[in-house]
């Protein structure tokens, strides 16, 4: 079995905002319970918050570049079909987010997360102009990218051995 190559990977887990925001369910949930007892009432609503943060960070989506794939969320592309990305933050990346946005992008875009990298696409029979990733990290991310676009020119594989 060969081993994987992994050049990057983050899970684009809530802000804290976003976090404090989802822990008010829980003192809800036990108002509701409240009238039943006390005891129910904070077991529940200790229960019912933690699961709903739990939550949270399972449906998280994952950016990874792993033997030569793209892989946001549930999407992927070979980095065969990839441009040179672009790695933006502040002003930029909200110009890019919002007014600046291509209506022929993908996008994986996540609240509270700054950053963002885009990536043209370079295959002539897909519609979709670029890919548009949130990431903490965009010069990591887009560093990332371009080194496996280079390992994937140097091994000279064809778009179509690489999906």
């Amino acid at each position: 079995m060969q081993k994987q190559r992994t050049d990057y990977r983050e899970r684009l887990t809530p802000s804290l905002w976003i976090l404090v925001s989802a822990a008010i369910v829980g003192p809800m949930s036990a108002l509701v319970v409240a009238p039943l007892g006390p005891t129910l009432a904070l077991i529940t609503g200790a229960a019912i918050g933690a699961l709903f943060i739990a939550a949270l960070f399972a449906a998280s989506p994952v950016v990874e570049i792993r033997d030569g794939v793209l892989h946001a969320g549930r999407a992927r592309i070979a980095v065969d079909w990839l441009g040179a990305p672009v790695a933006l933050n502040g002003a930029e990346a909200r110009q890019a987010r919002g007014p600046g946005l291509d209506r022929n992008s993908w996008l994986l875009i996540r609240g509270g997360i700054d950053g963002v990298v885009i990536i043209p696409l370079h295959d002539p029979d897909d519609p979709t102009v670029s890919w548009v990733v949130s990431t903490r990290t965009p010069d990591r991310f887009a560093a990332a990218v371009n080194r496996s676009r280079s390992y994937a020119q140097s091994r000279q594989m064809s778009p179509t051995e690489s999906s």
